[in-house]
């Protein structure tokens, strides 16, 4: 299975996110950038497991929207198999970010889960050019990946 949920059902004021259309984005999207054979992680948790692992990775004592572990890269990138990461993506979160920018449930969580995955494959933000180079990739992941999904 290249793309699997992990953590029980997170329900969010603003619904529930769909894992049978998740999974099914989140593999075009692997195939998008190809990674067709790899396979992904991704947990789906509430604001104080998100706060735990912020804290825990990146020392921020607060809650974020998408955190990703990378395999393909560090200490991970000896290890047998075709696992390439996990996406961790607090619904709760997600769930405010929808609403302020008038999009469902799904659609924000894909759009974390594309972030995330970015991330994963080597892309970051720390300068305006690598910001732009990953905003342009994120849309064109959202374009071809999940807008007909």
């Amino acid at each position: 299975m290249p793309v699997e949920i992990v953590g029980p059902p997170v329900n969010v004021r603003g619904g529930r996110v769909d894992p049978v259309l998740l999974r099914k984005r989140a593999a075009r999207m692997l195939a998008c950038i190809g990674h067709s054979k790899s396979e992904l992680s991704i947990a789906l948790v509430d604001d104080s497991e998100m706060r735990v692992l912020n804290r825990d990775w990146r020392k921020k004592d607060r809650p974020t929207d998408v955190l990703s572990f990378s395999l393909l890269e560090g200490e991970g990138v000896d290890l047998p198999g075709a696992l390439m990461g996990d996406v961790v993506v607090s619904v709760e979160t997600a769930a405010s970010q929808a609403s302020s920018r008038h999009r469902g449930l799904d659609e924000e969580v894909a759009r974390l889960v594309i972030h995330g995955v970015l991330h994963i494959v080597g892309f970051d933000h720390e300068d305006a050019s690598e910001a732009r180079e990953m905003r342009r990739e994120q849309r064109r992941l959202w374009r071809e990946a999940c807008s007909e999904a």
